[in-house]
């Protein structure tokens, strides 16, 4: 198997390969040109967003600075709304619903490396994609590691780190983040 073809089946991949480091690239060419457009532009802004992401629904807001893996792998509903300095490493799936706002300074990843340090000399990543769904009011300085899936209806904490799955309406918050109570959902018919 190829690196990039390990890295998608969820394998042990190396970091260095020049196909997986060919996304990356994508990925900063996208951010530099997105994050270069003024905040005031937003016919300019979603043209850029609509090139560097996956698929995007209707009224994508990104706001400076923004970065990622890929883009690619990145793909919203409608109404997404990232506020400043938010990082999304995309190396795999981040599929985002409608609804979604992320606080500042939030990071996602599908990213992992071994704990081994034999694994990490020979550059080693693991991908696991991230979920997250419709409603979902992520807060500031935000955490989300690999492999979680964040329900429908959901306020994640500021400050949080989110290391496993989030069930459906309700807030969580913490280190690592664990429901802290459930919430309404107001808009379900």
């Amino acid at each position: 198997m190829t690196e990039l073809e390990k890295l998608e089946a969820g394998l042990e991949y190396s970091f260095w390969d020049e196909e997986v480091d060919a996304r990356k690239l994508h990925a900063i060419r996208g951010c530099q040109k997105l994050n270069a457009i003024s905040v005031l532009d937003n016919e300019a802004r979603e043209a850029a967003i609509w090139e560097l992401f996956g698929s995007v629904g209707e009224n994508p807001v990104v706001l400076p600075v923004f970065n990622c893996d890929n883009g690619k792998n990145i793909h919203v509903g409608d109404n997404f709304l990232t506020n400043y300095n938010v990082t999304i490493l995309d190396i795999g799936p981040v599929q985002i619903g409608h609804d979604v706002m992320i606080g500042p300074g939030t990071l996602i990843t599908t990213v992992n490396h071994p704990l081994s340090p034999k694994g990490r000399r020979n550059h080693l990543g693991i991908m696991r994609p991230v979920t997250i769904g419709n409603d979902v009011w992520i807060g500031g300085n935000v955490t989300i590691l690999p492999g979680v899936t964040i329900g429908n209806n959901v306020v994640i904490a500021a400050g949080a780190v989110v290391t496993k799955d989030i069930p459906d309406n309700c807030v969580a918050g913490g280190i690592p983040a664990r429901v802290i109570k459930e919430i309404e959902n107001d808009v379900e018919a």
